[in-house]
């Protein structure tokens, strides 16, 4: 049946199949590589269609699921379309009706895609979404944003970590004239090397170990719309000499392939070196650098733009109330005051994470400085390290950050409750055997919160 569907489908339509025998092996598929559309059977060992359903739309639910099956009972036909199901189609089917349904769902699927996208671009079409700010500096980042973002030059956007550089990028492509299409954000650093070009131009099958068919890639992904080229300072030598080429030809290759495609894109590339420097250092090429700095936009840090800190921050306050169901409407001068004198070597983003710490421990309707957890006297990000985070592997890292935040915010919990640990569970919404555990674990005694008798 399986080498059925896929000759049908292979011979009638321009799609590329790919099967498999066991539900088991569909979800690890499905997991690696993107699907438009799965046709599963009803009744198969290990796990039946529905339940295989179920997990495709819970990982994507924009992908469209037809069941086929010769067990059609109209009870099974309502569960399926009620849990996502496209259609379902019974056995024996004619060839001429599985087609017509795989046509209809693929047409379905590209609508619901392209009003989306119009929904989106229309939602930020009259705000710049997350960039904030009122400083001279971003008003005309702000000016300038809306001038070139209708033409088609190549946007270069520098700056420190943290300042924002991709949400520019957004802004940008939202108003554009391809606003209606998809903005593709490639991350340079986090694609590791070696892989890096299949995903940006796509491969073809057996063009190494592991390409097991042709596969699409980012660059296609973002035909005639706009292609975000994040930290692209970190860019490997043979990658800027093949990235050149798609700036001024705007042609590439997949990998394996001997045929030239072409690429109609806006480029938006970001970075936080100097590439100046990376030029003089031989690490960057000048006649990449030059395509790329048509238009430039240089992010000040938070440090130059300190008058912005009190609106980003209530900025901020209400996403993370939203976020985690409190109720923070204030922040106490004295909180702001705080703020306003630290360093920010992390910029917006370390702002941004110092006040949904904030919002998480703060029991009141006001933002407070403990609240905010931060020394101002030593104007750091990271509270109670005796260690440089940086000596830190990732996840002793994130463990040593997890046992700071349980013990602030337990401190702050009891704090407030005088001691009182049903209360601070309450507060908290966690269970007291759980509180009491985390107390445990972090050497905190209910009995230093409560109050001293005389």
């Amino acid at each position: 049946m399986l080498v059925l569907l896929q000759r049908i489908i292979s011979d009638e339509t321009a799609h590329e199949v790919v099967t498999a025998s066991d539900p088991l092996r569909a979800l690890e598929l499905f997991s690696q590589h993107p699907f438009d559309l799965v046709v599963t059977d009803l009744k198969m060992p290990k796990m039946d269609g529905l339940k295989l359903l179920e997990q495709i739309k819970q990982a994507s639910p924009e992908v469209s699921v037809i069941i086929l099956t010769a067990y059609a009972t109209i009870e099974t036909a309502v569960e399926a379309i009620q849990k996502g199901a496209y259609d379902y189609i019974t056995k024996p089917f004619r060839r001429e009706r599985i087609i017509l349904t795989i046509n209809k769902a693929m047409k379905w699927q590209e609508m619901v895609r392209e009003n989306l996208a119009l929904r989106q671009a229309l939602a930020a079409k009259d705000s710049f979404a997350s960039l904030i700010g009122s400083t001279p500096v971003m008003r005309d980042i702000f000016a300038r944003i809306r001038q070139v973002a209708p033409t088609m030059g190549t946007v270069l956007i520098t700056g420190p970590s943290g300042t924002g550089k991709e949400l520019v990028a957004r802004a940008i492509h939202q108003h554009s004239l391809r606003c209606s299409r998809k903005l593709i954000t490639v991350n340079c650093t986090a694609i590791p090397e070696p892989v890096l070009e299949s995903e940006l131009f796509g491969h073809v099958k057996g063009a190494f170990t592991g390409a097991w068919q042709d596969k699409k890639g980012l660059v296609e992904e973002a035909h005639e719309g706009s292609l975000f080229l994040d930290e692209i300072g970190d860019l490997n030598p043979v990658m800027q000499t093949k990235l050149l080429r798609l700036l001024q030809e705007g042609e590439y290759k997949p990998v394996g392939s001997v045929v030239t495609k072409k690429a109609d894109l806006r480029f938006i590339a970001a970075t936080h070196h100097d590439l100046k420097a990376d030029i003089a250092a031989a690490r960057f090429r000048e006649d990449l650098y030059y395509r790329l700095n048509v238009i430039r936009f240089d992010l000040p840090p938070l440090k130059e733009r300190k008058q912005d800190i009190p609106i980003l921050s209530y900025h901020f306050l209400k996403k993370y109330c939203r976020i985690n169901q409190k109720d923070v409407e204030h922040i106490s001068p004295e909180a702001l005051q705080v703020l306003q004198s630290l360093e920010f070597p992390g910029n917006v983003r370390e702002l941004e994470n110092i006040i949904e710490r904030g919002v998480i421990f703060c029991s009141g309707d006001t933002l407070t400085v403990r609240d905010l957890a931060v020394d101002p006297q030593e104007k750091t990000f990271y509270p109670d390290f005796d260690e440089d985070i940086t000596r830190l592997t990732f996840k002793e890292a994130k463990d040593k950050m997890i046992q700071i935040f349980h013990r602030l915010y337990i401190q702050s919990l009891l704090d407030k409750s005088a001691g009182n640990i049903s209360q601070a569970a309450e507060v908290a919404g966690i269970q007291r055997q759980y509180l009491h555990r985390l107390m445990k674990e972090t050497g905190i005694d209910a009995g230093d919160f409560k109050p001293r008798e005389e």
